[in-house]
């Protein structure tokens, strides 16, 4: 019969030892030499040994890398927050321009009004025929559009009617479609890219 020791399993540290076509038995000293060298009574054997030192080891990596997945869920989180917050404060810069183009605006069309205003009244008089100041219709309605947009009330009726959009018609929102995945991507990319190579 053979004289290898082999360590075919571990039960709270105390490795249990088989000796190929004898006794089996639980062998401390052995176990340990056979850890320290590999071998027992000049046989090298194959040892599969876990120390309690190597269960406290494997627990601490365990809340090592629950914790270090927290911290890189709550980095996750915080990096969203700030990209959202950045968006927010280039759309708010966006619209605080448009407002400015608008009151900007409406100085010279409000001047360009007064002038057209003053000029058409006086050929009407002149001409004693009021066609004269039927130009003045549609240059009232840009004139009272701009001052809504500019200082009126027209973005905040703009908003609760976008919101009455999102809420009761989402499906005028949909994409052509629906939205690009992955695979549609990737396979105009490869339909693209044989279509040069052909060529």
């Amino acid at each position: 019969a053979s004289s290898a020791w082999y360590c075919t399993h571990t039960v709270r540290a105390q490795p249990v030892w088989r000796v190929g076509g004898a006794a089996a038995g639980t062998l401390r000293s052995a176990g340990n030499q056979v850890a320290r060298h590999g071998r027992v009574g000049g046989q090298r054997g194959h040892v599969f040994y876990r120390s309690r030192m190597g269960f406290f080891m494997s627990k601490s990596m365990d809340e090592s890398l629950k914790k270090q997945q927290e911290f890189m869920a709550a980095n996750s989180a915080l990096q969203l927050e700030r990209q959202m917050l950045m968006q927010n404060e280039m759309r708010q810069r966006q619209i605080a321009m448009q407002i400015a183009w608008s009151r900007e605006a409406i100085k010279y069309f409000g001047t360009f009004f007064g002038l057209t205003t003053v000029g058409l009244t006086i050929g009407a008089m002149k001409k004693k025929s009021p066609r004269y100041l039927a130009p003045l219709v549609p240059l009232t309605f840009i004139l009272a559009y701009q001052y809504d947009l500019a200082y009126g009330t027209l973005m905040i009726r703009m908003k609760d009617e976008a919101e009455n959009i999102i809420d009761s018609e989402p499906t005028l929102l949909g994409m052509p479609k629906g939205v690009p995945t992955f695979e549609t991507i990737e396979k105009a990319r490869r339909a693209r890219t044989t279509f040069f190579i052909q060529k």
